[in-house]
């Protein structure tokens, strides 16, 4: 249960931290007719920063995508593998998820 939580709390960060990356583009957006010298300096600063977050990103989410399908291709040679101990895994998991609901 502890992954399932991990799970639910990183895809909560990651859909928080596009809102952030959102609201930054947005800033400096609004601040695009700014004038001052300082503030173009920021900005630029600010925007290069954007790119290289959305760049390691990116990076993330591949490897990311990349272990999941490996644990997919493991778990599917396992199953084929040894189908009995799968089932009987699978009926283990329904029954006390049955056992937990019936108790309500």
């Amino acid at each position: 249960m502890q992954n399932l939580s991990d799970t639910v709390t990183s895809e909560q960060l990651a859909a928080d931290f596009k809102v952030v990356v959102a609201d930054a583009e947005a800033l400096l957006k609004a601040t695009a007719n700014q004038g001052d010298a300082k503030l173009a300096e920021v900005r630029a600063k600010v925007e290069e920063s954007l790119k290289v977050v959305k760049a390691r990103a990116a990076e993330t989410q591949a490897a990311l995508l990349a272990r999941t399908k490996e644990a997919a291709k493991a778990t599917d040679a396992y199953v084929h593998e040894n189908p009995w101990k799968a089932i009987g895994a699978a009926a283990g998991v329904g029954l006390v998820i049955g056992l937990l609901i019936g108790r309500r």
